[in-house]
């Protein structure tokens, strides 16, 4: 169960007001988005339902990182661990060439550890940065392959909670097989419906693509014991005016219980490069707390750059 409750603090988008923002990384796509103005949506011809279809049927997201596959590239892996005071103690820098130009190939280029990173067995001192190792080096290399093997769905394996990860990062809004939360995920059914707000705006992403900002974020005006039953606290997802592909998606959630605790936020944003959409940067912060377990703080910065097509990909 425990593995479980981290992929889903872990991944609160790799998604999907009051938010409270733990002062390490900024994950928000809208730094890199110049606002215009509130979207008229007649005269846009777009419409709430426009959107929430796009978010949950969404594939685009999922098969951007399957494109990697075709690309060689550079990947900088920044991992920075905190003590009870959010003093870091702990750092892991990683600097990763994935060679795709025939058999995939791995290549550290710098590889820096300080602090308290590993127990005496060789292992992580944090549960929360052994997933960031299995979520972003098999990314690259098994995890998104067209036509993966799908988890057993009960939690039992790695792959099921891979399963459970997939639906998280790609399909925000769909329910999640977690004990005590797997409902909370589902904000777009009618009854969660009436806590949100929804905002559109129009904007400029990277400088030159025309972008709408979907916004879905808590009402302000619920009491507090409403608010505190609401996991996913903010949603906001960038599309692309021109062919509505999603570029970024922003998550924000908090929920605590008598079993667990988290808070978290995470981004994704996404470039072109010539036809194919790829990630460029993943930002991750978060608290984790279980039960007679080591409190868990971890802040991710990943920057992938330096794609290059390789032939016959």
């Amino acid at each position: 169960m425990k593995k479980i409750f981290l992929i889903l603090v872990i991944t609160a988008f790799y998604f999907t007001g009051f938010t409270q923002e733990i002062p390490r990384f900024n994950p928000d796509t809208i730094k890199t988005i110049t606002l215009d103005s509130t979207v008229n949506i007649k005269a846009e011809k777009l419409n709430i339902e426009t959107f929430i279809n796009k978010v949950i049927n969404d594939t685009s997201f999922y098969q951007s990182f399957r494109n990697m596959k075709r690309y060689s590239f550079i990947a900088e892996n920044r991992i920075y661990t905190y003590d009870k005071k959010n003093k870091v103690d702990g750092k892991i820098y990683r600097k990763i060439k994935h060679n795709n130009s025939g058999p995939y190939k791995m290549e550290y280029l710098v590889k820096q550890d300080t602090g308290k990173v590993y127990k005496k067995n060789g292992k992580y001192q944090l549960y929360t940065v052994e997933m960031f190792d299995y979520i972003f080096m098999n990314a690259y290399n098994t995890d998104f392959v067209p036509n993966a093997p799908t988890g057993d769905g009960k939690g039992g394996t790695n792959e099921g909670y891979k399963d459970k990860l997939k639906t998280l990062i790609f399909n925000p809004g769909r329910p999640v097989k977690v004990p005590f939360i797997g409902s909370k995920t589902e904000i777009f059914t009618a009854n969660m419906r009436q806590y949100y707000d929804y905002a559109f705006t129009s904007g400029t992403y990277l400088d030159s693509i025309p972008v709408y900002r979907f916004k879905v974020s808590v009402k302000p005006d619920l009491s507090s014991w409403t608010k505190d039953g609401i996991m996913i606290k903010e949603l906001v997802t960038i599309f692309d005016k021109r062919n509505f592909n999603i570029l970024g998606r922003y998550v924000d959630m908090k929920y605590g219980n008598m079993l667990f605790d988290f808070n978290v936020q995470m981004n994704i944003e996404m470039g072109y490069f010539g036809e194919d959409k790829l990630p460029t940067k993943i930002t991750y912060q978060g608290n984790w707390d279980y039960p007679f377990k080591k409190e868990e703080r971890a802040s991710f910065l990943i920057v992938h750059k330096d794609y290059k097509l390789e032939k016959g990909k």
